[in-house]
């Protein structure tokens, strides 16, 4: 396994929920965590900021560096790039953990709804994946994860919510095409995503309710398979979807209740979309 130690990790969406959870896993090893996001300032419902992972992330053990970045935005994207390297020297991985969800059929979907989510899953990946390919060059051992879904063509998962799921797994299309196409630089890509839902405000206010929470797992179980993802050295893994529970029992760990939201219904998980049961 490769050291993230002084190792620089950009994450988007990180200012909570599953991109919090993995800035605090890599910064536990001691990497610079570049917490992008556009959460500058507190929201009435959702916690969280760019600031306030920056700190945990300090108090974890590494160097956080926050960054008000909206990835719809090239200007913005470009500029937290330069921001990164000049403060660490270069770049290591890229997580594109941003996202935006809307579970509606085409007749129901605006046209802003569904430009937002073009903007914010496929077209975030080209654009941030593009922007930090200079600085990955120059990395030892470096990487670029998205979450996103294996291809699963089944047609319950189009005809509910085509748009959506166009714009998921046009982010594994392109990760799974970058995989070859970087292969000469020696940079790895891949695809991860949970095989259950997870506790995060995309459960709690845009799926379904608060309710729900008790049936998802943390956003640590993700942590963990992307920190087993990022410290594989020499591209072992590169062009593979994986699932973050399969994933994570190929590399010998066992204990799952741990990973419950509410451990009393630990046995009672909800399914993550795109997946069979």
């Amino acid at each position: 396994m490769v050291d993230l130690r002084n190792k620089t990790i950009v994450i988007t969406g990180a200012s909570r929920g599953i991109g919090r959870a993995m800035a605090l896993r890599f910064a536990r090893d001691g990497a610079n965590i570049v917490v992008a996001a556009k959460s500058a300032e507190p929201h009435p419902k959702l916690k969280g900021t760019i600031y306030d992972v920056a700190r945990e992330v300090e108090a974890c053990g590494g160097q956080g560096l926050p960054c008000r970045v909206d990835v719809r935005f090239e200007d913005q994207v470009m500029a937290m790039v330069e921001t990164a390297v000049k403060a660490f020297g270069g770049i290591d991985a890229l997580v594109n953990n941003a996202g935006a969800i809307s579970l509606t059929r085409v007749e129901e979907t605006p046209l802003k709804r569904y430009d937002l989510m073009q903007s914010i899953n496929a077209r975030a990946v080209f654009l941030c994946s593009q922007a930090v390919l200079p600085a990955l060059k120059s990395s030892a051992n470096p990487h670029i994860l998205s979450l996103c879904p294996p291809l699963n063509f089944d047609i319950k998962w189009l005809k509910n919510h085509a748009p959506y799921t166009l714009s998921k797994y046009g982010m594994t299309m392109l990760s799974l095409a970058m995989a070859a196409e970087f292969e000469p630089y020696g940079i790895a890509v891949n695809c991860l995503w949970p095989r259950t839902a997870i506790a995060t405000a995309a459960i709690e206010f845009a799926v379904g309710s608060g309710d729900l929470l008790k049936n998802c797992r943390k956003p640590e179980i993700v942590a963990d398979a992307a920190y087993e993802i990022l410290t594989t050295p020499d591209r072992q893994l590169s062009g593979q979807a994986l699932i973050d529970e399969e994933f994570l029992r190929r590399r010998a760990y066992t204990d799952f209740d741990r990973y419950a939201y509410d451990p009393k219904h630990a046995g009672e998980l909800l399914p993550d979309f795109f997946l069979e049961p």
